[in-house]
């Protein structure tokens, strides 16, 4: 890998610029996957290796019952356990076409500073270590394969202070640990901003290490987790100046650069330079521009698989996704894999379950734009984020504190068009034949064209409906096809002239 050497920094963020590209735009739906050692210990969430130092955390007190001391049994100690001797890039692919996403990938690098692809720049990595495996090169192969689109997430500006324990005489700070943890720093480092901020050496392995992925796999998307805000800004602005205008990769089916584009969350890089993203969030409103929520399948508090994990519903799944993209938004859902590489029964079954309602309804996501108005009912909803407040807190307190998951009923409807359609997608199933949507009332929507017929997805054609001014009312023959979410299809008059 030939990375330029960082130059003088020149402060024209304006020239990085970039709108989301058509093929995001129009994906919609994406799914990733953590996976990484703490999936060995699979106890409470992937911040294990964090929060197994913090003396009286819940983490640390289960790892000094079962595995010992902290001076004698350390992160690096589940290395060997790693196996992921189930681990199948063509099944992981296979399972992201099945869920109906549109684009895939994995965590990259978490915060535990382990690689997970053959990296020259940091040898804790995949191949040198647990799996032995190239793991991003291998799902990289896989997931473009299938004709999906390929991203990598980063979390390791988090490392800066990760590993940093309450236990002075924990094995973190032996010398010769130093390769596997990083260099001891002082305690307060682990905190969100800490006041000594990272330095050049630490700014240059992070960036370096993006930029390797960069090369050698093209991603599509690169996602950034929260915390980039603390790497100096010439080193940001120098890894995206490379992403964005740099037409690296070595894989065969090299990506446009114009078509790469980066996500991060709050303020971590300018507005305008990609995709902002909101954990575990939502708006309560349409947005003018495109926007992404990160969530995760698990319904315990974390992004890995854990024992005893269970997992939302398909239904609520498919809502979130519903009311994301009628604000204009995309949803990248996260499935841990358990430490062989091999997921949940329960997983698979929820993704599948997503994956046939798409199958029906896909139509009325995919490609689509937003409408005047994302929709109506009774859930108004609120903006959401898992913002600044929750990671200080999740730092203190090693454990997540959620946003909820907004309940829908089919009162609530969500609205997308595309073309000289608009799709009315009814969040449940309901118990009447018919339907009254008062947003389409007559005179409600100025410069909506005359409605020329309207059918059922999945269900029955040419529906009766009469449009007042009081609301749209739909007569639906038979029954509602799906007990998730029904989509009704309504073809306006193309306007002549």
């Amino acid at each position: 890998m030939k990375v330029p050497a960082v130059m003088p920094f020149e402060r024209n963020w304006t020239k990085l610029n970039r709108t989301a590209p058509d093929w995001f735009r129009d994906a919609k739906f994406g799914l990733f996957f953590h996976w990484g050692p703490y999936t060995v210990p699979a106890c409470e969430n992937e911040w294990y290796s964090r929060n197994m130092y913090g003396k009286g955390l819940s983490q640390n007190r289960y790892h000094v019952r079962k595995y010992g001391k902290l001076n004698e049994f350390g992160y690096k100690d589940f290395f060997p356990e790693f196996k992921g001797e189930k681990f199948d890039a063509d099944a992981w692919a296979d399972l992201a076409v099945r869920s109906g996403a549109r684009y895939a990938g994995p965590v990259a690098e978490h915060a535990d500073h382990f690689s997970m692809w053959n990296s020259q720049v940091n040898p804790i990595n995949s191949v040198n270590y647990g799996p032995k495996r190239d793991v991003v090169g291998e799902l990289e192969r896989a997931i473009r394969n299938r004709g999906l689109k390929f991203i990598t997430t980063f979390h390791h500006q988090w490392l800066w202070g990760w590993f940093m324990s309450t236990d002075p005489d924990a094995d973190v700070y032996f010398p010769e640990n130093e390769k596997f943890y990083g260099r001891a720093l002082p305690l307060e480092t682990n905190r969100y901003i800490p006041w000594r901020l990272p330095d050049d050496a630490f700014n240059e392995e992070w960036m370096r290490k993006v930029l390797e992925v960069a090369d050698a796999y093209a991603p599509d998307l690169i996602y950034f987790d929260s915390r980039a805000n603390i790497i100096g800004e010439r080193f940001r602005y120098q890894l995206v100046d490379y992403y964005y205008n740099n037409r690296s990769g070595s894989c065969q089916d090299r990506r446009r650069s114009t078509d790469r584009i980066i996500c991060y969350k709050q303020d971590d890089f300018p507005t305008g330079i990609g995709i902002r993203d909101v954990e575990c969030g939502r708006f309560s409103d349409m947005m003018d521009f495109p926007w992404q929520t990160d969530d995760h399948l698990e319904a315990e508090r974390t992004w890995c698989h854990v024992e005893n994990v269970h997992y939302r519903t398909a239904s609520g799944v498919i809502h979130q996704l519903c009311d994301t993209v009628s604000k204009n938004g995309n949803l990248l859902l996260n499935v841990g894999p358990k430490e062989d590489g091999s997921f949940a029964g329960e997983a698979i079954s929820v993704l599948e379950k997503v994956g046939d309602w798409l199958a029906v309804n896909g139509e009325a996501i995919y490609g689509t734009r937003p409408f005047q108005i994302h929709g109506e009912g009774s859930v108004q909803g609120k903006d959401t984020d898992f913002d600044v407040s929750h990671i200080k807190k999740q730092t203190r307190k090693g454990v997540l504190e959620e946003t909820g998951e907004e309940k829908f009923s089919a009162s609530d409807i969500r609205f997308t068009t595309h073309g000289n359609v608009l799709y009315a997608i009814i969040m449940g199933r309901p118990d009447t034949e018919t339907i009254r949507i008062r947003s389409l009332a007559q005179g409600v929507r100025p410069g909506l064209p005359d409605i020329e017929r309207m059918d059922m997805m999945g269900g029955a054609d040419n529906l009766c409906w009469k449009r007042d001014a009081s609301a749209l009312t739909v007569r639906i023959k038979g029954e509602f096809p799906s007990p998730y979410a029904n989509v009704v299809r309504i073809v306006l008059r193309n306007q002549k002239g």
